[in-house]
């Protein structure tokens, strides 16, 4: 049986606009076991990457803030951690793929120097001894001439070769936990195919737990065991893979799953959902999907719905007065 490797407890995570703070994470909980991939899904600006962020302490303390919650990897509550030693942790039993690979490589830093600064800071090891595992780290990740890419700047590389060597520096101390921030965005198919491979091989032979944040849902099929749907900083479903594809639940899920094209049919146009994310400093009232959902009630507009746990075997949780309603109806 695998163990809990991570455990969030509803974290609340917060940006400074102007002189008031709102809300861009909203009371969050999830639970991660080792050897697991859980897939985090939803529309840009519905609190994604903040959650990952605020996982890996990595928001800027001058215009953001924890203000809730707690982060237990292995037991250990990262929010309780001091800036030395949160940098222990970050790279040994936590780390993070970023979501633009051009970006988060140092232009001005060859890729040796980029992969060992890591090694050499969590092992009491020598520089040649820290080449060698870069050289060995960076051959397991599929590129063909290791040596020439220690040696190379992050633009005399493509896009994938970039990703790939992002992985291999999350991979270098073998950590327990792998953020994955989009992993997979703006590569060609071919090369989404190989990381995804990659990703998938590493969870199965380090037994690595993986956090993937995506919002292509062909991508949570293929490698999730379980999904985590949100909206406007909140979770509003939760459900394994086959769950969540054969019977979602909550209208902002169905409405995402519909949007996906099906291979072989017929129709003319995908059905959209309509407006838009809201501002975090306008929320609505009440469940914020109501404005954009085909089934909102009076209720809807006033009170917001708790994420409840729903299904025979309560292993299924939703945020929807309506679903609530049909649960309270099964039961009776």
């Amino acid at each position: 049986m695998s163990k809990k490797l991570l455990e969030v407890k509803n974290l609340r995570s917060e940006f400074k606009r102007d002189k008031s703070w709102v809300t861009a994470v909203n009371d969050v909980s999830f639970t991660i076991n080792s050897g697991e991939i859980l897939g985090l899904v939803g529309e840009s600006g519905c609190g994604k990457s903040v959650t990952s962020l605020s996982i890996m302490r990595l928001l800027s303390p001058i215009n953001s803030k924890i203000s809730n919650g707690e982060v237990l990897l292995n037991g250990q509550d990262l929010l309780a951690l001091n800036k030395k030693e949160m940098r222990k942790i970050r790279g040994r039993e936590i780390a993070m793929i970023f979501q633009e690979p051009m970006n988060s490589l140092n232009p001005c830093m060859r890729i040796e120097r980029q992969l060992t600064e890591a090694i050499l800071l969590h092992n009491k090891i020598s520089k040649d001894m820290a080449h060698k595992r870069a050289y060995d780290v960076l051959k397991s990740v599929g590129i063909p001439e290791p040596e020439m890419t220690l040696k190379n700047f992050p633009h005399q590389l493509s896009g994938g070769m970039c990703q790939r060597v992002m992985i291999a520096m999350a991979m270098s101390c073998e950590p327990d936990l792998l953020i994955a921030d989009e992993p997979t965005t703006a590569l060609d198919v071919t090369i989404q195919a190989q990381i995804l491979d990659l990703m998938e091989d590493i969870r199965k032979t380090k037994n690595t737990g993986i956090l993937m944040i995506t919002h292509d849902l062909g991508v949570v099929a293929e490698m999730c065991h379980r999904v985590i749907v949100m909206y406007a900083g909140s979770i509003v479903e939760e459900a394994s893979v086959k769950e969540l594809f054969a019977n979602p639940k909550h209208p902002y899920t169905q409405g995402l799953i519909a949007s996906v094209p099906k291979l072989g049919s017929k129709v003319t146009s995908l059905p959209s959902i309509p407006g838009s994310v809201p501002d975090l400093s306008v929320m609505p009232k009440g469940c914020k999907f109501a404005p954009r959902c085909k089934y909102a009630m009076d209720i809807c507009h006033t009170e917001e719905p708790e994420l409840l746990d729903i299904g025979e075997e309560k292993k299924r949780r939703c945020r929807c007065h309506l679903v609530n309603q049909q649960e309270e109806e099964v039961k009776r």
